[in-house]
């Protein structure tokens, strides 16, 4: 394999690493949507998806070059509902 050919290929496949963090990261950001959404309208609200979607992130960030997540608390969300009310 040619110099150019390897760095072709290892460019692909940063970026399928970061296309997937994205992706996850999008359905990161609707559960908590959702959530703070739920918290603003007095329902009741949980933040297992929010997390588990971050363990997947974390995960998959070992593998690669993308980031870590925080775990999120119930407590986070109750705090970023008031201070955007």
């Amino acid at each position: 394999m040619s110099v150019h050919e390897a760095i072709t290929a290892h460019t692909s496949k940063q970026h399928a690493h970061l296309e997937r963090f994205l992706q996850l990261e999008e359905a990161r950001e609707r559960a908590i949507d959702q959530a703070a959404a739920d918290c603003a309208a007095g329902k009741p609200f949980s933040v297992e998806a929010i997390n588990a979607i971050t363990a997947r992130i974390n995960s998959h960030a070992q593998q690669g070059i993308s980031p870590t997540r925080v775990y999120v608390t119930e407590a986070m969300i109750r705090e970023f509902v008031t201070r955007n009310k």
